[in-house]
């Protein structure tokens, strides 16, 4: 059986999606990418065309369930505000797609892929190209971080694929350090 999970880092000028699926014990890549925007474009305009683009890749991808980065506290209430919305539109766009939603942290998504809260960019990104078969470098960091919540969800799911995974990569999450997991887990470094 194929589980497709779409994989959402939303932002206000910049969305990063990544859609992933997983057959028996391996991940694979359908689609990824960011949706730009203009600051020039009002804000209304902005969440329009990334319900739209979002409903377009979701048409022709076909996942099952949305994995959503959730909102974290911002200094900035104004950014805070636009970073809601942005997420109810696409809270909304899954309802409207008969999705399942699922939601994730920042820290929880590094955690589940690295073993470590507190884990860098560049090791998400690291770990996502790694479960993926990727050599070749990902950019910018809202793909990888869009691969990484659809990552997390699969690895979090308990299906075989995140059975297998989960008892490979996700055992070591009580370790304390980017290092002991890369020790305890040495086939899983490139």
């Amino acid at each position: 059986m194929t589980m497709i999970v779409i994989g959402v880092d939303p932002g206000s000028v910049k969305t990063g999606y990544g859609i992933v699926g997983c057959r028996e014990d391996s991940f694979f890549l359908v689609a990824c990418g960011v949706i730009r925007l203009s600051s020039r474009q009002s804000f209304p305009e902005r969440i329009k065309i990334i319900y739209d683009e979002l409903e377009g890749l979701i048409a022709e991808n076909l996942p099952a369930r949305l994995a959503l980065e959730t909102a974290y506290v911002n200094r900035n209430a104004q950014s805070a505000l636009k970073l809601g919305q942005v997420r109810g539109a696409v809270v909304a766009l899954a309802m409207n797609s008969g999705l399942e939603l699922h939601e994730y942290a920042p820290r929880e998504v590094k955690q589940v892929l690295t073993g470590r809260g507190g884990a860098s960019k560049d090791q998400v990104a690291y770990m996502a190209r790694h479960f993926l078969n990727i050599n070749e470098p990902i950019k910018p960091y809202d793909i990888t971080d869009a691969l990484g919540i659809a990552l997390c969800d699969l690895l979090c799911d308990g299906t075989t694929v995140g059975s297998i995974q989960r008892g490979r990569a996700v055992s070591s999450l009580r370790r304390c350090s980017w290092s002991e997991f890369v020790k305890e887990n040495p086939g899983m470094v490139l």
